[in-house]
This record gives C-alpha cells, structure tokens and sequence, in this order.
C-alpha cells in the first residue's frame, strides 16, 4: 500500500498537465490565419486589377502572383509544422505510437 502511493506523489512531480491545442499548434494556427488573411487580399488586388478596376501594369500583376505562391508555400511549411506539433501532442498523450528509427 505504501508503494502505490509512492507512486502517485512521484507521479504529481513528474507528470504535467499538457494544453490542448500545444502552444506549438497555437503558433502555427494563428501564423496560418494571419497568411490566409494576406492571400485573401492578395487575391483581391489580383481580381481588381485583372478586371481594370485598378490601374496597374502586367508585370504589377505578375508580382502579386509571385506573391501569391510565396504565401502558398509559407502556408504549407506551417501547415506540416501544425500537423507535426498535432501528431507530438497525441504521442504524449499515449493516442499515438512514435515513429520507430
């Protein structure tokens, strides 16, 4: 009986509490509503100027879509560092198994 609760006092020293959503998914989904917001406006400078409803040049527009693909590759680097924290959180929380090297 004594060892059990040994156990348990080592356990609430050792054992945390882990947030859910992880700081780190916090991070990398306030990141990805912040580039989603972008390329929203983004998209609408492009839609404006395509339609003539801004004055601007063919090579204005082909920087906003080179913008547009920098953002869509911002967007995938923080979606993987997302699903990377998701998939560390289930790990901790004995959902998931870690990967085996």
């Amino acid at each position: 009986m004594d060892n059990n609760l040994e156990k348990k006092s080592v356990c609430v020293h050792s054992c945390k509490k882990i947030d859910v959503p992880t700081d780190e998914e916090v991070c990398a989904l306030n990141e990805l509503r912040c580039i989603k917001e972008r390329m929203r406006d983004l998209k609408k400078k492009i839609s404006d100027l395509s339609a003539g409803l801004v004055a601007g040049t063919r090579d204005d527009l082909m920087i906003l879509e080179k913008q547009m693909e920098d953002l869509k590759e911002e967007w995938l680097s923080w979606e993987d560092k997302r699903q990377q924290a998701a998939r560390e959180r289930m790990i901790i929380l004995g959902h998931e198994q870690p990967a085996t090297k």
